[in-house]
């Protein structure tokens, strides 16, 4: 439990949380591996492209 809440207080997405979301509420839709996961998770933090930028800085 600590360390699922230090990353999320970090920003690191949780990638077993989503597995089961998905599993359990959209049983029928794909699951992305943790890589298009991640990666997924960057961009809608970051939101790079799409003109516009939402960065930390």
């Amino acid at each position: 439990m600590v360390t699922k809440t230090a990353r999320l207080m970090v920003g690191v997405p949780d990638y077993d949380t989503y597995v089961a979301h998905r599993q359990l509420n959209h049983p029928d839709q794909p699951i992305m591996n943790y890589t298009e996961f991640f990666r997924e998770r960057q961009e809608a933090r970051y939101a790079v492209g799409k003109g516009r930028f939402r960065g930390c800085c």
